[in-house]
């Protein structure tokens, strides 16, 4: 493999890395109190508003039942509003954003629904505030699975920050379809395969060995 080849490669990482680090951040500072409200404002809950849980909760599952490449088309205007072009990786940060804050609500939602509903009325008993029990209590008990969820969250960014190449998204994606099938280069096609799971497999390690760490049940060996 030529000199010019690897270094297109290394760019192709460096933009997918750019990519998949802002929409991972931006989704999931959205996306995190989403899901926190999602599973706190049912009827009866701590931020009982149940209308608006409906409202919020169709428009979740609206966006999360939209396949990821008709929502990158779908949104092209939008996206030339934010990033004032429809083409590379500033752009394609747009859609990968709108498609993260969904997923990041609900594995999240989840992630708080698993705790105990009995620690919640303790924490009310002894006088805690509707915040107070949010952050002492939900989501400092919820950080193993939160964790999970984000490594997850990361997972699947990788995965669509190589389909975004097909609409000249820039990144791995476009490399290998550019390279790798149009020009029928099988060596740029593996080479980008090989990184995608070089990259999967080191976040999903990260993202174990975090949850591990919050994980109150898993004692220190």
């Amino acid at each position: 493999m030529s000199p010019d080849i690897l270094w297109l490669i290394v760019k192709a990482t460096g933009q997918t890395l750019h990519m998949v680090a802002i929409a991972a951040l931006v989704g999931s500072l959205i996306g995190v109190p989403l899901g926190v409200f999602l599973a706190t404002s049912g009827r009866g809950e701590l931020f009982a508003a149940p209308a608006a849980n409906r409202v919020l909760g169709a428009i979740v599952n609206a966006t999360r039942s939209t396949p990821f490449i008709i929502l990158v088309v779908a949104i092209i205007p939008f996206t030339r509003l934010i990033a004032g072009t429809s083409i590379g990786t500033s752009a394609a940060i747009v859609p990968l954003t709108i498609a993260t804050i969904p997923f990041v609500a609900r594995l999240v939602e989840s992630a708080i629904r698993e705790i105990d509903p009995g620690l919640v009325e303790t924490a009310r008993a002894m006088g805690a505030s509707p915040l107070q029990i949010v952050w002492k209590v939900l989501l400092a008990e919820a950080r193993p699975g939160i964790t999970l969820a984000l490594t997850l969250t990361i997972v699947s960014l990788i995965g669509y920050s190589a389909m975004v190449g097909a609409v000249g998204g820039g990144g791995l994606g476009d490399l290998g379809i550019r390279y790798g099938y149009q020009r029928f280069m099988p060596d740029v096609m593996a080479a980008v395969v090989v990184v995608l799971i070089v990259l999967v497999q080191a976040v999903q390690s990260i993202g174990d060995r975090l949850a591990r760490h919050f994980d109150k049940r898993v004692r220190p060996r």
